[in-house]
């Protein structure tokens, strides 16, 4: 480009930006249809139309309440503005400038796209028994309120918290690419609903010291759930950079690392169970996420091989001996290896680790401890104001009968059920 003058570079890089976000945004965007396979695979069959439609349709209200008021929550930016401000390609009132070519319109479909992680995460620990239309309202408040209110005090500086981090801890709370932020936020507020929900109908049985199993439905629509949820991990993390400038390989690298240490880790813990192992894949993956910018490659394989070996400990003792009825074990996948990953970047990032440094341990711990806690206490509340006012449970009879017909009037295999006549 050294033909060119400075402003039409300007524009180029800009529209090259822009290209990278928007890629990114769609990466992460797929990420939304491995949540839906994995939660197809893993739910029985009489449920499986339920959690195809309940992604889709929680990504649609997600970034409907992120547009209108979750995304000024977080950032104090809002949209009420004409095209030609939006773009970029006109000044807007008493300041308000955009980005050329609309770069900041398509980071905000990148950071909607996180958001939108947050029901979807909650939707595998909640299913099966979930109302449909109550899970919508709690999506609208936790996207449009509850999520972006701890994002603006990671990500966008808010009251002061990282300041007082820095200030007393040695340095801010680091989450580059949402371990914390994203995941644990979105497992700690999952615990909650699955607490106040209940465990399946006969998950439990009286007199019994084990729970009933219910195993995955279809382990190959599980499998592809979770390689586009890793494929588009690579979006997740590396296009978190938001620039061509700020893009680093380094990034690349310590996710790749963690996830096939995850899958190692849970492939030994679980004994070959493939369930444990596509999932192991997500848990290095979930736990990478705050320090993939500043970890060594071998801290990060570190990092998501415990994670891996976490989630297969904990879904087991949650699921038979603490008896949390978590479908796809999205508390131990995402809740503690989120957390396990904030704390690790304390860990792994520090110089004497080999890491590039600028985090503390003590920095990590407290953030970590700050989002879990807050995630849990907001989500037992949410879904217990939504349990007293309109109730967030099937009937019996529904639950029975399975959420496709009780709910959508279709089943997976409307065939099957026209030859049972």
């Amino acid at each position: 480009m050294g033909d060119l003058d400075p402003a039409t570079v300007s524009t180029v890089m800009t529209g090259a930006d822009v290209f990278f976000v928007l890629i990114g945004a769609i990466l992460v965007f797929a990420m939304h249809g491995g949540f839906a396979f994995l939660e197809v695979g893993t739910v029985r069959r009489k449920n499986q139309v339920n959690a195809l439609v309940k992604i889709l349709v929680d990504f649609s209200i997600s970034t409907i309440a992120y547009f209108f008021v979750g995304f000024a929550v977080a950032y104090g930016t809002t949209f009420f503005f004409s095209a030609a401000v939006l773009s970029g390609n006109a000044p807007g009132p008493d300041g308000v400038a955009f980005a050329a070519s609309g770069l900041d319109l398509v980071k905000f479909f990148f950071l909607a796209t996180f958001a939108a992680a947050i029901p979807a995460i909650i939707s595998g620990g909640i299913a099966e028994r979930a109302k449909f239309w109550p899970q919508a309202m709690a999506t609208a408040i936790i996207v449009g309120l509850l999520y972006p209110f701890f994002e603006g005090l990671i990500w966008g500086g808010n009251y002061g918290l990282q300041a007082f981090f820095e200030n007393n801890l040695g340095a801010p709370f680091h989450d580059f690419a949402g371990s914390v932020v994203v995941h644990a936020v979105g497992g700690w507020i999952a615990l909650g609903a699955i607490l106040v929900l209940g465990p399946r109908i006969g998950r439990y049985r009286p007199g019994h010291p084990n729970a009933q199993g219910i195993p995955p439905s279809n382990i190959p629509w599980l499998a592809m759930g979770s390689w586009m949820l890793c494929i588009g991990w690579f979006g997740f993390n590396v296009m978190t950079a938001g620039s061509l400038e700020g893009v680093s390989g380094l990034v690349a690298l310590n996710s790749l690392m963690a996830m096939v240490g995850g899958v190692v880790a849970a492939l030994i813990a679980g004994r070959n169970d493939p369930g444990f192992v596509h999932n192991g894949a997500l848990a290095g993956l979930v736990a990478v996420c705050a320090g993939s910018d500043v970890m060594h490659p071998i801290g990060s394989l570190v990092t998501g091989g415990v994670a891996g070996a976490l989630f297969v400990i904990t879904f087991q003792l949650a699921q038979n001996r603490w008896k949390i009825d978590d479908v796809l074990g999205v508390w131990p996948l995402h809740g503690l290896c989120g957390a396990w990953g904030g704390i690790a970047c304390g860990i792994f990032g520090l110089e004497a680790l080999g890491g590039l440094g600028g985090v503390t341990f003590g920095a990590q711990l407290v953030g970590t401890a700050l989002g879990a806690a807050y995630a849990l206490i907001v989500g037992y509340a949410v879904y217990l104001l939504l349990n007293a006012v309109m109730g967030i449970r099937l009937t019996e009879e529904d639950e029975a009968r399975g959420a496709d017909l009780a709910i959508h009037q279709i089943s997976a295999y409307p065939e099957e059920d026209l030859s049972a006549r």
